[in-house]
């Protein structure tokens, strides 16, 4: 597990944005071979997504052969309602950049079977070989994707009802009305992210700090979904220094820890592991 953390949320954005762009272009992928990438929506991503929109501008990435896979949707919510999924990840993302539309994979929240939907997803993901970088946000409870609270650690795809907490953070998309924010979604299981060959999770503000402090440095707990991530042999957690404020100083001291050189003279870093 790594913890890697930034002064700011623009220095978070784009150390996570310049890690996306790095594995893409060392797994060179061609017309025989798709780079997978798993994708948030939510406030935490947007400055990763605007740097990422930055290197294909200047010519320094291509998402021309990169197959996407989104973590969640609403149930019941237009496709082209401002606040589905579909419409955030169009417009601050993929319209921005040179994926190909059959590409990009997104839950349908208004699919006749809802279950069927699901599996479905988990299909398509197996068919593209499975997602060689996932990444996440999560939220001030601790959940990621929609796993909420008391969500199973081995879960897959599914329909799931929205916690209350989950919904009054929501409802600041929805002009502070409680009843226009949907209470169900499709959405990704904790043991769906847990597939993927990496996992790179995005941790922000102090709002967020409790959730890195039980994703850190207690132990796994359903009840804290992003916990389960202590288990998977490639996290990286992305943090500010608001987010780390719940931590223990030595824990932060630990993982702030500079370069090391051997005795061969090599650079290595002593806080890639816990």
């Amino acid at each position: 597990m790594k913890l890697i953390i930034l002064d700011h949320y623009s220095q978070a954005s784009e150390w996570a944005a310049k890690y996306i762009r790095n594995r893409i272009i060392q797994f060179n992928p061609g017309p025989e071979k798709y780079f997978t990438l798993g994708l948030p929506t939510g406030s935490t991503p947007l400055g990763c997504y605007k740097k990422l929109i930055e290197y294909y501008k200047n010519g320094d990435l291509s998402f021309k052969y990169v197959k996407t896979f989104n973590m969640d949707e609403y149930v019941g919510l237009p496709r082209d309602h401002p606040e589905s999924y579909h419409s955030f990840m169009w417009n601050n993302f993929f319209k921005h950049i040179d994926i190909h539309p059959e590409n990009t994979h997104i839950l349908d929240g208004n699919a006749v079977d809802l279950q069927a939907e699901c599996d479905a997803f988990e299909e398509k993901i197996k068919a593209a070989g499975g997602i060689e970088l996932f990444v996440g946000g999560i939220g001030p409870d601790g959940h990621i994707a929609f796993n909420e609270p008391g969500s199973s650690l081995v879960s897959r795809t599914r329909v799931k009802t929205l916690a209350m907490d989950t919904i009054l953070a929501n409802a600041r998309f929805f002009d502070g009305e409680l009843t226009k924010v949907p209470t169900m979604a499709l959405t990704v299981g904790v043991g769906t992210v847990m597939d993927a060959r990496e996992v790179m999770i995005l941790i922000t503000g102090a709002h967020k700090a409790f959730a890195l402090y039980k994703a850190i440095e207690e132990g796994v707990n359903h009840m804290w979904t992003v916990s389960a991530f202590q288990q998977h042999p490639r996290t990286v957690f992305v943090c500010d220094e608001d987010a780390t404020l719940e931590l223990k100083v030595k824990t932060v001291k630990y993982f702030k820890a500079p370069p090391q050189v051997n005795r061969k003279g090599c650079i290595y870093s002593t806080n890639f592991g816990m």
